[in-house]
């Protein structure tokens, strides 16, 4: 069967699927024949596939389109993987390996960018949030499990992986050579700005992490800070629980978040006061590279109205995943329970929507071949937009900055979400 034939099929499975979730969602309460019932349509639509189509489909190619097309409508970050793929996947997981500096979830099907690490081979060669890798080493990653993706670009420092890439500005993949290195976690980094506001950058937090912003922070105090501002930009590998633990620097009393799922109890993450650092008033800066850890941090301190976060709205992508293993030894990895912010919000299926929005509008890219892209309103040279208007924030407030006009994100009216890319709908190779 043809590309373009193949892919009308798994694209068929993968929204008839779509719609039996949807079923399944509504039908929530109802008995279990009614549930079977939305299934036997599935089977239905795959015999009249199987007996009507064109050509013979390739079912194995249809069911694994069916089942990542479900994993994506349900999580973003969910993989089903084969029993091979699994015993892979163990054999590696934990091992210390070379990787490009891509922070990946799934997106319209492909494994889109979340983030790449400041200073990765990733960052390097140009790579940014929203791209899409739609191939890696001539593979195609539809319908490719996003564990799998990761792994495959993981590899011996030096070794080089090729990765096909569709950018706003390009509507065809331009492939990337990419070395593989050891990735390094950018330091935290403060300094004294002007009218006495302390800012601290941090890319990456864990554990450790946040003992030296603790650390940042009270060198700043000490040299006469009456303000602060936290930099996440771009941080996206930190895990939700660091974020946790860094907003408890902040915040001495009360509810930080929580975490709830089906079969997961609700778990309350309350601040204890011992551990926070800082009084000081605090403005927030995130884009759409602040992904994990960083929006649970970002996400309490709006929420306690501890801070104002200016900037994009996150990511979003703060879970608990799980590998739940099938009797055939193949596996599902799933989010089993969300992180929440104080405000009861579930952080991965919104991100954090900032106080005072402030961004550079991505270019737009329709489905159709004919589609130019769109160049995002630039900053002069060397401005850092959003720097400057936590400045603004932190010195006149955000009561002030607002009643002069609520800045929506340049190119973008006020309350219109950021349009995603849209990927043509057959990629040319």
């Amino acid at each position: 069967m043809n590309s373009r034939l193949k892919y009308l099929v798994v694209t068929l499975s993968t929204f008839v699927v779509i719609v039996l979730l949807l079923g399944a969602r509504q039908s929530a309460g109802q008995s279990s024949d009614d549930q079977y019932r939305h299934l036997a349509v599935y089977t239905e639509v795959l015999s009249r596939i199987k007996s009507d189509y064109v050509e013979e489909p390739d079912l194995k190619g249809v069911t694994l389109g069916a089942l990542n097309g479900l994993l994506e409508s349900v999580d973003p970050y969910a993989s089903y993987l084969s029993a091979d793929q699994y015993k892979q996947y163990l054999k590696g997981n934990g091992a210390k390996k070379a990787g490009v500096g891509l922070v990946l979830a799934k997106r319209l099907g492909y494994v889109g960018i979340v983030d790449a690490i400041p200073g990765s081979p990733g960052d390097k060669a140009g790579l940014n949030t929203g791209d899409i890798l739609e191939s890696i080493n001539n593979v195609s990653t539809r319908d490719m499990p996003l564990v799998y993706a990761e792994m495959l670009l993981e590899g011996d420092p030096g070794s080089t992986i090729e990765v096909g890439v569709l950018k706003f500005t390009n509507p065809e993949p331009t492939k990337v050579n990419l070395t593989r290195a050891v990735i390094h976690e950018p330091p935290v980094i403060s300094k004294m700005l002007p009218d006495q506001i302390g800012l601290v950058q941090s890319n990456f937090f864990d554990s450790t992490k946040a003992y030296e912003i603790r650390s940042k922070v009270d060198e700043l105090q000490k040299q006469g800070a009456k303000k602060l501002i936290l930099d996440l930009r771009n941080n996206s590998t930190s895990a939700p629980e660091d974020g946790i633990k860094a907003a408890n620097l902040f915040i001495d009393k009360g509810l930080i978040g929580y975490t709830l799922g089906q079969k997961s109890p609700r778990q309350n993450f309350d601040a204890v006061a011992g551990n926070a650092v800082s009084k000081l008033p605090l403005t927030v800066i995130a884009n759409r590279g602040t992904a994990g850890g960083a929006e649970v941090l970002a996400a309490a301190l709006l929420d306690s109205k501890r801070a104002e976060v200016v900037g994009e709205r996150t990511y979003g992508k703060a879970g608990v995943r799980k590998a739940i293993t099938m009797d055939d030894g193949s596996a599902v990895i799933l989010s089993v329970a969300k992180y929440y912010s104080p405000s009861g919000k579930a952080i991965q299926d919104a991100g954090v929507t900032p106080s005072v929005a402030v961004t550079e509008a991505q270019p737009q890219l329709e489905a159709d071949d004919d589609a130019t892209p769109t160049e995002p309103a630039a900053a002069p040279k060397g401005e850092d937009l959003l720097l400057k208007k936590a400045i603004e924030v932190a010195t006149k407030g955000a009561g002030q900055v607002a009643s002069g006009g609520k800045q929506a994100p340049m190119g973008q009216s006020e309350g219109q979400e950021m349009t995603p890319l849209h990927i043509p709908a057959q990629p040319k190779k």
